[in-house]
């Protein structure tokens, strides 16, 4: 990914770090107030969205460098780090949040749920359903996993919230206090769900697992008439920051410079085809009608 991305994503977490912080000290005032665990459980859910959003600001600062003689493939692999890191804070939080709902279950307290606390919850809401389809969305555009696993992280905010109201409304209707506890347990599955989601997604990059399908690859390659054969296709990265590496077979008498061309001719398909940002490393080797196996 480009620098110039890079400054796109700082600028859009900034707004959302505004946005989320806004969101998280309203829920928790009004929990607070109307001494409903749940609200100021889904509250402090939203304070992590402003800290990830630190995290992420840390990390792609460091992300964003350029490559140096110490690291030669750069160091977007901290933007992986700093997303792992969001993922950690969300499984403790999630277990702090259970903890909290048992100890209320046994010592129940009546929320006193008013319509003004309603209507700011209400609002808090859409603003969160703002937040995740655009920072989704930009995640999308700008390929910026902390993005995208910020939006996760933020949508399991507004499905807890469309909980959280639910149940503060059917408590005010008549419903026993201790279902406002039981909504805080819901709220730390959501929570635990979003950071075993990012860490999964996370952990691929850093154990280098594939992310280009070996058979697409292959085919793309064998339409170019002078490839014979392909194998040993490797891939590792992220979406927007590919490493692929391959060994095409040839004829034995081809020119070194026709086998240079064709190189090219088959990174700029496959970079059309997959991302632009990708990096290939193309390995030629003389055609013989020996089957040969794959190492």
């Amino acid at each position: 990914m480009k620098n110039v991305n890079y400054k796109k994503v700082a600028a859009i977490l900034w707004i959302i770090l505004f946005a989320n912080f806004s969101v998280a000290i309203l829920k928790i005032i009004i929990g607070y107030r109307i001494k409903s665990t749940g609200l100021t459980a889904d509250g402090f859910h939203s304070l992590t969205d402003g800290s990830s959003n630190i995290i992420g600001l840390i990390g792609i600062k460091f992300a964003s460098k350029p490559v140096d003689d110490d690291h030669p493939y750069g160091h977007q692999k901290f933007e992986t780090l700093a997303s792992l890191f969001i993922a950690i804070m969300l499984f403790i939080l999630g277990v702090k949040i259970i903890i909290e709902a048992v100890f209320n279950i046994i010592h129940p307290q009546m929320p006193q749920i008013t319509l003004e606390s309603l209507i700011i919850l209400i609002f808090t809401l859409c603003i969160n359903v703002f937040i995740t389809k655009y920072e989704f969305a930009q995640g999308k555009k700008l390929n910026s996993s902390i993005l995208i696993a910020d939006s996760l992280h933020t949508k399991s905010d507004v499905i807890v919230s469309i909980g959280i109201l639910s149940t503060l409304i059917a408590i005010k209707l008549g419903l026993s206090p201790v279902f406002d506890s039981i909504s805080s347990l819901i709220v730390s599955v959501f929570i635990l769900h979003a950071s075993f989601e990012i860490f999964r997604d996370n952990c691929g990059v850093l154990m280098d697992k594939a992310v280009i399908d070996s058979s697409k690859v292959k085919e793309i390659v064998m339409n170019f008439n002078e490839v014979k054969d392909v194998h040993k296709i490797r891939s590792r990265g992220r979406e927007n920051d590919i490493y692929l590496d391959l060994h095409i077979m040839v004829e034995p008498d081809i020119r070194v410079q026709d086998s240079h061309t064709l190189a090219h001719q088959i990174e700029d398909r496959l970079c059309k085809e997959f991302n632009k940002n990708m990096y290939i490393i193309i390995h030629v080797e003389p055609f013989s009608n020996i089957i040969t196996k794959e190492a």
